[in-house]
């Protein structure tokens, strides 16, 4: 068995699903969510967890965008078409967030060995390509040059990019996180986010690269596999692979100790986007 397919497989996967909350979940809880689990991970107080969530029109910023030289104009541009606007407390770049984007986290224990940036990785991907067993040789992981937030681990079919894979650690703890653009115009998020930096950005030389988007490279996956998948379709097939993978698969909220820590993270997340958003406004 390969690393990260060990890495898969656990005796227990506890599940937190919060892919059907609506409007009012707001992408900063995810991001205290998503800390909390990883502390609690990496103590040995929650068994490997599996997060699902998805948040309506927001544009979750990475640090280095807050850096652009007309970074309110860009905010203005997000915000007049309708977008909420947030700072998140890892690396990366610009991303969007709607009710046909599903994000997974998936929460590990840095065990003594370590768990290597790349493990983690391979990991997602194998877990997607379980997911889209159809497709699973169409699947590709490399940079897409012209796409938003671009990585390493950019997933395409046919050259065009459907999800992005990130990961933070915190304590021990390791959370592998992934977009999936399910439905709706892949095109269509990434020309607002390449209005976002020609508003930005404008044509100032700048410390930081910021990518030149070009839109045709994105698509969602319901486009590029000619079939309309909704958030439940892909949830039922995430649910169907995970189970697979484990002993046990039980669905979880968080604990009073976890609820306590979470209190704290998402003041704090608060917090740093106070400050890293009032700079500029």
């Amino acid at each position: 068995m390969r690393k990260n397919e060990e890495l898969l497989q656990q005796e227990e996967w506890r599940l937190i699903d919060q892919s059907s909350l609506g409007p009012m979940f707001d992408a900063l809880q995810s991001f205290a969510y998503d800390d909390t689990l990883c502390t609690s991970v990496g103590a040995g107080c929650s068994p490997a967890t599996a997060r699902a969530w998805v948040h309506h029109e927001t544009v979750v910023l990475g640090i280095q965008d807050t850096k652009l030289p007309y970074i309110n104009e860009g905010i203005q541009v997000l915000k007049e078409a309708g977008y909420r606007v947030i700072v998140r407390n890892s690396g990366g770049l610009a991303v969007v967030l709607d009710e046909g984007v599903l994000n997974l986290s998936l929460i590990f224990p840095d065990t003594e060995k370590g768990i290597d940036i790349d493990r983690g990785y391979e990991a997602m991907l194998t877990l997607i390509k379980r997911m889209f067993a159809e497709w699973a040789d169409q699947i590709q992981a490399f940079e897409v040059v012209g796409s938003y937030c671009p990585g390493s681990y950019d997933l395409s079919i046919g050259g065009k990019k459907f999800a992005g894979i990130s990961q933070r650690r915190i304590r021990r703890g390791v959370a592998v996180q992934i977009y999936l653009c399910v439905s709706g115009s892949g095109s269509g998020r990434a020309e607002l986010i390449r209005r976002f930096y020609q508003a930005g950005k404008k044509s100032e030389i700048t410390k930081w690269d910021y990518p030149s988007i070009q839109p045709e490279v994105m698509a969602s996956l319901s486009e590029l596999l000619g079939q309309e998948f909704t958030i439940q379709d892909v949830m039922l097939r995430f649910l169907t692979a995970l189970k697979a993978c484990s002993g046990r698969l039980f669905a979880s909220s968080l604990q009073a100790e976890e609820l306590e820590l979470y209190q704290g993270y998402l003041q704090r997340i608060k917090e740093r986007n106070c400050k890293a958003l009032s700079m500029h406004s």
